[in-house]
């Protein structure tokens, strides 16, 4: 069991973030009276699940306010330096031969909403190649499910999804401006996305995009001049994503300790310029929140075949959410291990620690099988 003084400490911190996530999309948001009604109706079921998770922190129990959950190993682009398609966890087609249904994510949804759960990122591969499951997620209005996608999907009969399901919010992966993009996404891409963005904006729709930042586009993504066009698009939000290596011949592109903190400054600095965008940096600053926040102290990943890891650059699992309740599944015995072993706040050089400890964690998923 983790010392409840640091948890309670953790709580107040993950809830105080989640609040100024919520305040910061409210705000962007007030000059749309569809999207802001949804939202402050959503900041008392938001206050309700906060109580719930303080509940269960008072007896001892640590629930995250966060969960990621890949809902499709399918995706239409072949992205460069792509790890869902390094670690081949990623392809054309997918493998569907036990994947989760969209009833089975329902199932989820409803546990985490009963946990007090507030956000569930959805992710892939790509997102929008599973309506069964967007669908199930949009009767779960107590909780946000930003949905991280390329966007190439995203017409029609998804405009009018996205409109009658307001906790359904997009967030569109750019890199950049056009040559960056076109260069990881392929040619076309970017231009794409603009058409996109201005459906969305069009008809009302919030939705936030997602940066992939590595050494190379970091000072293009954080320039004025971007923030500023994405924001003339309706963005609402940007989702800053540190660079995780697919192998070592790509350590180099990923953020070190001084690229973050370059990175916390010039967030800083953004936000103090008046922007109504919510800008969120993740991993983040590991320091202040006491080291990683993966393996069920902030979140953790569910895969599309059901199985709990301790995050999408970390895909081990010894528990499946087919036949394990939630609440179980955060006192598995690989992610009891990580949070009680130090493994989660052990100094690395960039992207992800844990992807810095692939043979500790293989051990550990080992030793806690044996």
């Amino acid at each position: 069991m983790e010392d409840t003084r640091e948890a309670f400490s953790l709580e107040k911190y993950l809830s105080n973030g989640v609040d100024r996530i919520v305040t910061g999309i409210m705000k962007a948001s007030i000059r749309n009276p569809k999207a802001s009604l949804f939202l402050i109706r959503h900041g008392a079921d938001s206050r309700k699940a906060r109580k719930i998770r303080e509940e269960a922190e008072e007896r001892g129990e640590h629930i995250p306010p966060f969960l990621i959950a890949s809902i499709t190993n399918r995706c239409n682009l072949h992205c460069k330096g792509c790890y869902a398609r390094a670690n081949k966890s990623c392809s054309d087609q997918g493998n569907t031969a036990g994947m989760m249904k969209g009833e089975d994510w329902g199932h989820i949804f409803s546990q985490a909403e009963a946990l007090g759960i507030e956000f569930i990122l959805l992710a892939g591969g790509e997102p929008f190649v599973r309506e069964d499951v967007l669908s199930e997620a949009g009767k779960h209005r107590r909780i946000l499910f930003p949905v991280f996608t390329n966007g190439t999907m995203i017409e029609e009969p998804y405009i009018e999804m996205l409109q009658k399901n307001p906790n359904l919010l997009p967030v569109i992966s750019i890199e950049g401006n056009e040559g960056t993009t076109d260069e990881r996404r392929g040619a076309g891409i970017y231009q794409k996305l603009q058409c996109v963005m201005q459906k969305l904006q069009k008809q009302g729709i919030l939705f936030g995009a997602s940066i992939t930042v590595t050494k190379q586009n970091m000072e293009e993504v954080l320039s004025d001049s971007f923030v500023k066009e994405l924001e003339g698009r309706g963005t609402k939000g940007i989702v800053y994503v540190e660079y995780v290596p697919v192998n070592d011949d790509t350590q180099e592109l990923a953020p070190d300790d001084e690229d973050r903190e370059k990175m916390k400054r010039r967030l800083a600095e953004l936000r103090e310029g008046g922007t109504d965008l919510v800008l969120v940096s993740f991993p983040g600053d590991e320091k202040t929140s006491g080291g990683c926040l993966a393996a069920g102290r902030g979140f953790f990943h569910i895969n599309a075949f059901g199985g709990a890891e301790p995050c999408p650059f970390s895909p081990y699992s010894d528990t499946n959410l087919k036949n394990t309740a939630l609440r179980q599944a955060l006192q598995s015995p690989l992610f009891c291990s990580l949070r009680s072993n130090g493994n989660l706040t052990e100094h690395h050089i960039g992207g992800c620690v844990l992807f810095e400890q692939k043979e500790q964690v293989e051990r550990l998923l080992l030793e806690g099988r044996t």
